[in-house]
């Protein structure tokens, strides 16, 4: 995801519930609600074609029989995260070449879990259970199975020492307006690198992840920092990711606490100040504490990495934005990160944001990584896939898992 200069020209294509005893009486048909923007794509030739070629196609449906047996919210709430975090498992299983592939859509293809999500997201929106539901009580079941399938709840570290822990983070498919047969490549990361295992200098690390949505609101309703607040003080090194510029992987240095009204996946924007708790000691700026030089000097892949220092700032005493190829001035305003002004800032900025207000600033290595823009073959403007495209998304898994490889390996040579 890019910034305000997507819009201009480079193209980035660019994330409980008490239980209740049961009512006897069916009243939730005045509860139920028309599908979201999102949802309204499902039911395209694209959409419906990813689902079929992945053997994804069923998720709604066995969702929607789960739902039917339950005669409480008790019962509807375990089937939510039970199918919520079966679809994350089984997503993440595809993807590291467990299981049957379900069709003849590559593996590592990360479009079947968004569509597969959306479908039952509309299912649980749609359903009139025999008891009193109510808006709140279907708004937390939805909250539990975008949570639940999107890996966030499913985070777990082996105990003892001697495995590092790594959190990696990506995103669904965005700008889906301009062209729905869209993937992310970071959310592809984080299907493939899920629970995996990665050898560095000194010793083994265990790698968790889990996707964020591309919508403004959850964003302002805390989703990044309630995932992430019980996993920071436990790892060893974390790195947001997203899709970024063409042909070029980006360590950002720096992010800003600003949003520059891009749409999101809802066709909204939103043009302010970042919203997060106690606004009056926000700071503009958060950075990075991942070894960007170490990264930027090594051999992590076919794609080239940069340290990107440039920012866009309201100088102090100014009034009109500038762009500081070095980075923020001294009390600046921010209007731009290395990332931009668009969710895969705000990601890192919140993250980041969260680590300084943890006190793990010093001791905690994270920040964000933008991976190369996915591209298809050349030609190819009407099918969802073909061998370039499939390539391209290996080759930035791979890279990514030499990046992080390398970002471990880094930071305990500097502690040692």
């Amino acid at each position: 995801m890019r910034s305000v200069r997507v819009r201009i020209g480079v193209l980035g294509l660019a994330l409980l519930t008490g239980l209740a005893a049961p009512m006897t009486t069916a009243t939730a048909a005045d509860t139920t609600a028309a599908p979201t923007v999102e949802e309204r794509r499902l039911d395209g030739a694209v959409p419906q074609e990813i689902l079929r070629r992945s053997g994804f196609a069923d998720a709604a449906p066995d969702f929607a029989r789960a739902l039917d047996r339950a005669h409480s919210y008790a019962q509807a709430r375990r089937a939510v995260v039970r199918e919520g975090t079966e679809l994350w498992r089984r997503a993440v299983d595809r993807a590291q070449g467990r299981g049957p592939a379900g069709g003849d859509l590559s593996r590592d293809d990360d479009r079947p879990l968004y569509w597969a999500r959306l479908g039952m997201t509309r299912e649980l929106r749609a359903w009139e259970p025999g008891f009193r539901l109510g808006e709140e009580r279907r708004a937390r079941l939805l909250d539990e199975l975008e949570r639940a399938s999107r890996g966030q709840t499913a985070i777990g570290y082996p105990r003892g020492k001697g495995m590092k822990r790594v959190l990696v983070t990506g995103f669904d498919p965005f700008t889906l307006d301009r062209d729905i047969r869209i993937s992310n490549p970071s959310g592809a990361v984080a299907l493939a690198l899920d629970g995996t295992v990665i050898e560095t200098a000194d010793g083994p690390a265990r790698v968790e992840t889990a996707v964020f949505p591309v919508r403004w609101r959850d964003f302002a309703e805390g989703t990044v920092e309630r995932a992430l607040r019980p996993q920071l003080p436990r790892v060893d090194l974390f790195t947001t990711v997203s899709q970024g510029r063409v042909g070029r992987f980006d360590v950002e240095r720096t992010n800003g606490a600003w949003r520059g009204g891009f749409g999101d996946n809802e066709n909204i924007g939103r043009t302010e100040t970042i919203p997060v708790t106690d606004p009056a000691s926000q700071p503009q700026w958060t950075s990075t504490t991942l070894p960007y030089a170490e990264i930027v000097a090594a051999d992590t892949g076919r794609f080239p990495v940069y340290d990107n220092t440039s920012v866009t700032e309201i100088p102090a005493g100014g009034t009109e934005p500038v762009v500081r190829p070095q980075g923020p001035t001294p009390g600046s305003t921010a209007r731009a990160g290395g990332g931009g002004d668009y969710l895969s800032n705000e990601i890192a900025y919140r993250a980041t944001l969260l680590r300084d207000r943890l006190g793990l600033h010093e001791e905690l290595p994270g920040g964000h990584v933008h991976t190369p823009v996915l591209q298809f073959g050349a030609g190819n403007t009407t099918e969802v896939t073909d061998p370039e495209f499939v390539r391209n998304r290996l080759d930035i898994i791979e890279q990514v898992r030499s990046i992080v490889t390398v970002a471990v390996s880094a930071t305990e040579r500097t502690r040692g």
